[in-house]
């Protein structure tokens, strides 16, 4: 079987940009297949038919100088004849005879002239011979082999479709799902009232849009996937409803029946920020930073991904019943296509009890576990375990716990001038825990009033830091204090990531480092 190299431009996909044909496909395909696809399936359907056009289109150019040279055809003087075997040159038939060779029978040869000026002579009229089979595409060139264009610039042309459709007016998307809007079925401002009524007697929600459709009496007879598109769209555009399912999943919320955490950012959780030079953290600081798996951290580095993680929870998440969304922590929990609040499901890791959890995307949380960490027992510095569950949308969350005993701890108490006193007390502890970053409660009420007055006093963060040096030197016997604990420290008084409390450790003459990131407070530089 003969072939020929066919070839497009070396940058065809580099400089690929949507053509008004491709949207035209696009709009066309997702008619005849009459149901909503991704971008990534919208995608796989434009290439090849990007690289069939193309294949057909580079045929027809190269057999335009005429007909394709085959020994089992017939000319006549004068024809344009196109030969693949010689790089697809083009010649005209000058003189046809009849050929003479026993073995071959009854055939003809022709005498023809090529563009160039030389002279050559063929066969015709030979029923069987091995170039009759006319000449196959080449897959040798890369840019028309869909799986070599899909590994090499499938992403950078994801995001080209992506960006064009989202543009494009006449294209809608619901949970990470195209469709035409001109298709879709109308939603009345009724049906949507009736989806509202549905949802505030489930409690807000989450249900599926073919629950809300069975109950508002859609009927779904026609293209059900249809219907429950259309329903989706009205549902995105009315402010009342919230898409809470992750990737995948549509689920719907009534809004205003949210958690108060999900609403807005736990008071706890609130960080005022504080300006720093984060040139001055060592490659020591910037490894615990890391591992202390804060969520308003700054990182641009890309963590491997693990199954299972293990954190060290500090007050404010402690308090507010939620967990950082660090990078180590994020690939682990269910993401979504648009949708910035998520609802899903945290299962214990001990009992398989299951309890309703929420990812707060932008703020980079996860809301939900308040009451789980008072049934364990759990303090700030109790070490978490989280990794993915079983099912689909589910997360198991656990702690290591042991028998309560009374064991001693840091703890926090307000003093009678209002101000922050640390110190060792026994405490019943029943999770397992991390030394220097645990801080005993016992009086929850009296640190949120001083929670609460700090945050409108907003003391110099400098004095806040000098403070809480001075009281955790108390506690151990070279008057050390390790950057770690005191991180969890400050947090007790005031949300603050690691950076601005290491680079005020670095930065400042009175915080002398006596190694692996122990430091001492001289009171004679600072009083």
């Amino acid at each position: 079987m003969g072939s020929s190299p066919f070839s497009l431009r070396e940058d065809y996909w580099e400089t690929f940009e949507l053509q008004n044909e491709d949207i035209e496909f696009l709009y066309n395909h997702l008619m005849e297949v009459e149901t909503p696809l991704t971008s990534n399936e919208l995608l796989m359907a434009l290439l090849t038919e990007r690289i069939r056009q193309e294949k057909l289109t580079i045929e027809k150019q190269r057999s335009s100088g005429g007909m394709l040279y085959l020994p089992k055809e017939s000319y006549t003087v004068g024809q344009p004849i196109v030969f693949p075997a010689f790089g697809w040159q083009r010649a005209i038939v000058k003189d046809v005879r009849s050929g003479v060779n026993p073995d071959l029978g009854d055939f003809q040869v022709i005498k023809v002239t090529f563009d160039g000026g030389e002279i050559r002579q063929f066969a015709s009229g030979i029923a069987t011979h091995k170039l009759n089979q006319p000449p196959q595409i080449s897959e040798e060139d890369v840019g028309l082999d869909f799986d070599s264009v899909v590994d090499t610039y499938g992403e950078r042309l994801f995001d080209h479709l992506e960006t064009d459709l989202n543009n494009n007016p006449d294209f809608v998307r619901i949970a990470g799902r195209w469709f035409p809007r001109a298709l879709l079925m109308d939603i009345n401002v009724g049906h949507l009232n009736l989806a509202e009524a549905v949802l505030d007697m489930a409690g807000g929600g989450p249900l599926s849009t073919s629950s809300l459709l069975e109950q508002v009496g859609l009927s779904t007879d026609v293209n059900s996937k249809l219907v429950e598109f259309s329903m989706d769209l009205a549902l995105q555009e009315d402010p009342r409803f919230d898409e809470v399912g992750p990737a995948g999943v549509v689920l719907w919320f009534l809004h205003r029946l949210e958690p108060e955490g999900v609403l807005q950012i736990p008071q706890f959780l609130r960080y005022q920020e504080i300006e720093y030079n984060p040139s001055l953290l060592t490659e020591e600081m910037l490894t615990l930073e890391r591992k202390l798996d804060d969520e308003l951290s700054p990182s641009t580095e890309k963590y491997p991904t693990s199954n299972e993680v293990q954190l060290i929870l500090i007050f404010p998440h402690w308090r507010a019943g939620t967990l950082p969304l660090s990078p180590r922590m994020t690939p682990l929990f269910p993401t979504a296509y648009e949708t910035p609040r998520i609802r899903f499901t945290l299962v214990d890791g001990e009992t398989g009890q299951k309890f309703p959890a929420w990812v707060v995307r932008p703020h980079r949380y996860v809301l939900g576990l308040r009451e789980w960490y008072e049934s364990k027992g759990i303090i700030p510095g109790s070490l978490i375990r989280v990794r993915k569950g079983k099912n689909p949308g589910e997360v198991i969350v656990q702690c290591d716990s042991q028998r309560g005993v009374r064991e001693w701890v840091r703890s926090v108490l307000v003093g009678s001038d209002g101000g922050l006193v640390f110190a060792m007390l026994k405490q019943i502890v029943t999770a397992a825990y991390d030394d220097r970053m645990t801080i005993a409660v016992p009086d929850t009420d009296a640190l949120d009033q001083i929670w609460k007055q700090s945050q409108k006093d907003r003391s110099p963060f400098e004095r806040i830091v000098v403070n809480t040096v001075r009281e955790l030197a108390k506690l151990n016997p070279q008057s050390h204090v390790h950057a770690s604990e005191l991180h969890a420290a400050i947090n007790v008084l005031r949300r603050c990531p690691p950076g601005p409390i290491l680079a005020l450790l670095a930065s400042r003459s009175w915080f002398i480092h006596v190694g692996d990131l122990h430091f001492r407070f001289d009171d004679s530089e600072k009083a």
